[in-house]
């Protein structure tokens, strides 16, 4: 029986004719240039998406990082250490009793200085002796002034009763001079007599002339002494032989602060020899004249265990102006130990007053450093030193600014020490000079870009 199925030999012919109809309608598409045109259009937009991705936005990442702004670097300052000294010792006589004054350096001593600055010993009343003379010359002048510091005055004759005067002091041990019946004198050489050889029996004579006896100049000098508000003080003669005159060391620094700015007193207190035809040449009694800055006063001395000495000093210490001294010494055990004790003193208060140094050219204070390991150091641009007495406290104030440039000896500040009045500044500056970072090391630390 014939039917119209093809055989399974005729379905493999049929196959191989689509196949051959397919590759055929392929090769004939590949052939026509419109659809070449169309493949080749979206290929090139396909590589041009790709180059986009590849390399537009990494050349926008390459900008920014090239040019973001950078975190200022980081700060780290060290400040000096407080500059501390140590106390100087005043060298205070260790026998007796003293005490000590001293003008013109306040600023540096404290407001007590000028008054009592320092004592040893007890403010007890103690025998003066010639110191007594100082009162007695004050208290003529009071009675008869001179006009200036080189007036000679009135002149006065002694008589027999004052020519008396030297026996009478020279079996008392007193230390005395020439004084001929009928001696003519000057009121000022009179006084210059008593104060510089230390003639007792000059200061017995020129008070009598004064007041016209010793009664009526006792009581004057008691007067005075109270109305200098003196009141430790006691006179009973004018000499100062007598162990009854006693005084205390504050009223001493307020004796001698009246004598130093008495122009005449001063002015033969200072003097270190003195010469009056028919009478004599005489040395002052005061060694120490002349020397570790000494002026005057006036000396006392009642023996071992009982000397003194009431002194002035102008001392130069390095600061502005130099120091007036007013300074007493009661109960020495001689005149080398009183004298030694005094210069000692002089000589440590010298001492105590230096400069101190508070930087150094090149001490570092502090660095800055960046994330890219850059750094550079914050330095003293030079030494400097602060003048101050003994420890007076070094106060430091440091001020510093934000750099511009961050480069070799850019100013960035200043630190100011004071002591006391006096004060110096020390600039600070960079030492080394901070590079920027690298474009590689841009390009590799976003994080650490945009801080600006």
């Amino acid at each position: 029986m014939t039917t119209d199925q093809p055989s399974p030999d005729e379905f493999s012919t049929l196959a191989d004719l689509i196949g051959d109809e397919r590759e055929f309608a392929r090769r004939a598409t590949d052939t026509d240039p419109r659809v070449r045109r169309r493949r080749r259009l979206r290929r090139s937009i396909i590589a041009l998406v790709v180059i986009l991705l590849l390399v537009g936005v990494p050349s926008g990442y390459t900008a920014w990082a090239l040019t973001a702004p950078l975190a200022p670097p980081v700060a780290t300052v060290q400040q000096p250490p407080p500059v501390l000294t140590a106390p100087d010792a005043l060298a205070m006589p260790a026998e007796g009793a003293s005490a000590i004054s001293v003008s013109g350096g306040d600023v540096y001593l404290g407001p007590t200085a000028s008054g009592i600055w320092t004592t040893s010993g007890s403010d007890e009343p103690r025998p003066i002796a010639s110191i007594t003379k100082l009162i007695t010359a004050l208290v003529v002048l009071d009675a008869k002034p001179l006009a200036t510091a080189d007036d000679a005055g009135p002149i006065i004759t002694f008589d027999k009763a004052a020519n008396d005067l030297y026996d009478k002091y020279y079996l008392m041990g007193a230390t005395i001079a020439a004084m001929p019946t009928g001696t003519r004198m000057s009121q000022r050489d009179a006084l210059a007599m008593m104060i510089i050889p230390s003639a007792s029996n000059y200061a017995e004579a020129v008070s009598t002339w004064a007041y016209g006896s010793q009664s009526s100049f006792l009581r004057a000098a008691r007067a005075w002494l109270a109305a200098n508000g003196l009141t430790g003080t006691t006179i009973v003669e004018p000499t100062g032989i007598s162990p009854e005159n006693t005084s205390t060391p504050t009223d001493l620094i307020a004796l001698g602060r009246l004598a130093a700015s008495h122009p005449v007193i001063a002015k033969l207190a200072s003097t270190s020899s003195l010469a009056i035809e028919g009478v004599g040449a005489f040395g002052n009694t005061n060694s120490l004249l002349g020397s570790s800055g000494v002026t005057g006063l006036k000396t006392g001395n009642l023996g071992e265990g009982a000397f003194t000495l009431l002194y002035s000093a102008t001392i130069d210490v390095g600061a502005d102006q130099p120091l007036g001294v007013i300074g007493v010494v009661l109960g020495g055990a001689s005149r080398q130990s009183v004298d030694h004790d005094v210069v000692a003193l002089l000589d440590s208060i010298r001492a105590g007053f230096h400069d101190v140094t508070v930087a150094t050219r090149g001490q570092q204070i502090g660095t800055f450093t960046t994330p890219w390991g850059g750094s550079a150091r914050m330095v003293l641009a030079k030494d400097a030193s602060v003048f101050t007495w003994s420890d007076t406290p070094i106060t430091m104030n440091v001020q510093t600014v934000t750099p511009k440039r961050y480069a070799q000896d850019e100013e960035i500040g200043s630190i100011t020490w004071t002591a006391g009045p006096n004060s110096t500044t020390v600039p600070i500056v960079i030492e080394g000079t901070i590079a920027p970072p690298t474009d590689w090391w841009r390009l590799t630390h976003p994080s650490e870009l945009g801080a600006g």
